[in-house]
């Protein structure tokens, strides 16, 4: 059993526009994914895709607007708004992007010691400090005193110490350094050998894959492919929807083919297959509704032309 499972789920934002007509925007579609213990789960896309969006509803950090059709399981039971306050910040974590998520009047080892969840608090800071590399000192400095490197390992550190059997990693090296990121990754992967199971959101592609074992990729508000990280390889011919092969064709090592035309913003979106427009594929059949998810070649994919 999968320890976070999401099946089907939308995400809906309600808006009015005047005083009574209301309108309903649809942000994300038919997502359909898992997380298994000890597995890095990738998840890809460009910005206004919806990566964060589905972290928020596993949260359950929606705002107040939002609607959502679907399921979210964790652990084999649904994800309720009660159930999602109990786990947040214990069973399941953020590490969040910014390091301003730490609290600027609190010193680095009190914010650790404050997440402890089982043993003692100062041991427990200790033992994850020398993890990842993090000087005694360090813990008596405010965040302001702190490297971008080792602020980024302090909240690592706050959500290894929680006990979290599901840690959701949102845009964890956008702005660092390349040495930098990859230590993050590799903070990733030892977090994943542990136990845990981790949902990584990132737009890197290139940096996502030194550490996932699989990866979502996501375009316009839906998820059009589930492939392994080893599909991303020499030409893309493992790959399964056009979309993830350009997308991994469009790194500079891989020949640096661009895409025309651009994603759809959530307002601009018709029926059928989002990536028609920008598709040398298209037929008129991709026009006339969303594919549905289908299980190729140990993956799975969201294109009636895949094969």
């Amino acid at each position: 059993m999968a320890l976070l499972e999401v099946d089907d789920l939308s995400i809906f934002f309600t808006s009015y526009k005047g005083c009574f007509k209301q309108t309903n925007l649809h942000v994300l579609q038919g997502i359909e994914l898992d997380v298994n213990r000890r597995e890095i789960m990738a998840v890809i896309g460009s910005s206004g895709s919806g990566k964060s969006l589905l972290a928020h509803a596993i949260l359950g950090i929606l705002p107040g607007n939002a609607r959502l059709r679907g399921t979210i399981r964790f652990d084999g039971e649904e994800l309720t708004p009660r159930r999602q306050e109990a786990l947040r910040g214990r069973d399941i974590a953020l590490i969040p992007q910014a390091v301003t998520y730490l609290d600027p009047l609190m010193r680095a080892g009190s914010q650790v010691r404050t997440s402890v969840r089982t043993g003692d608090p100062v041991e427990e800071q200790r033992k994850a400090f020398a993890r990842y590399r993090l000087a005694p000192e360090a813990g008596r400095r405010y965040p302001h005193q702190l490297s971008g490197g080792m602020a980024r390992r302090v909240l690592v550190s706050m959500a290894t110490v929680s006990g979290a059997q599901l840690l959701i990693a949102d845009e964890p090296t956008p702005g660092l350094d390349p040495a930098i990121a990859q230590e993050a990754m590799q903070q990733l992967r030892e977090l994943a050998a542990s136990g845990s199971g981790v949902l990584l959101i990132s737009h890197d592609l290139e940096s996502a894959l030194q550490a996932a074992d699989r990866v979502a990729v996501f375009y316009a508000g839906t998820m059009v492919e589930i492939a392994f990280a080893a599909d991303f390889d020499e030409d893309g011919a493992h790959l399964r929807h056009p979309y993830s092969r350009a997308l991994w064709r469009a790194l500079p090592q891989n020949d640096f083919q661009p895409i025309a035309g651009s994603q759809p913003q959530p307002w601009e979106r018709a029926s059928g297959c989002p990536f028609a427009p920008r598709c040398d594929a298209a037929t008129a059949t991709c026009g006339e509704q969303l594919p549905n998810m289908r299980e190729l070649r140990g993956g799975k994919v969201r294109c009636i032309h895949a094969t």
